[in-house]
């Protein structure tokens, strides 16, 4: 029986048992590597992702929990070629070291500006609770704070 999601727009039937994690539909079914897979039990964030505009972690919530529901991936999230506000904020602050867990990162912070536009930093910590090993996180509160603040493009 097949699984209808809708991933960054495009509605999908995907045939897959219904207790795969979303990570690996994602990525090996639908080609959307963006989406990094980090410890597998939910605690680092690196496979963070949209379900229906909500932050979720997509190593452990299985595909079915995704039926007939929108999945935004750091691959949709910029629209019609122009930058998240966030995405640009990580970009003037030279956020990512090596880069990996980014995404998911980055997926958190856009939902917490879509629930709290102007996040203090007590806000933050509450509300990114991704881990991100090169401890780029002074970076991470900055381009915060400057995509609260902007207009932004996409977002």
């Amino acid at each position: 029986m097949a699984i209808t999601v809708t991933v960054n727009g495009t509605q999908h039937a995907l045939d897959l048992e219904p207790e795969m994690p979303l990570l690996w539909a994602l990525r090996e079914t639908l080609g959307l590597t963006g989406t990094k897979f980090g410890c597998g039990i939910s605690a680092c964030g690196t496979c963070t992702v949209h379900l229906d505009g909500r932050a979720v972690r997509s190593c452990t919530l299985p595909i079915s929990a995704a039926e007939g529901k929108s999945v935004t991936t750091i691959e949709g999230l910029a629209r019609d070629g122009t930058l998240h506000k966030v995405q640009q904020a990580w970009l003037a602050h030279q956020v990512p070291q090596c880069g990996y867990c980014q995404s998911g990162m980055i997926m958190a912070v856009a939902a917490l500006l879509e629930r709290t536009p102007k996040p203090t930093d007590e806000e933050i910590d509450a509300g990114v609770t991704n881990i991100c090993r090169c401890g780029t996180f002074a970076r991470v509160r900055a381009a915060i704070h400057q995509a609260a603040e902007s207009d932004g493009a996409a977002s």
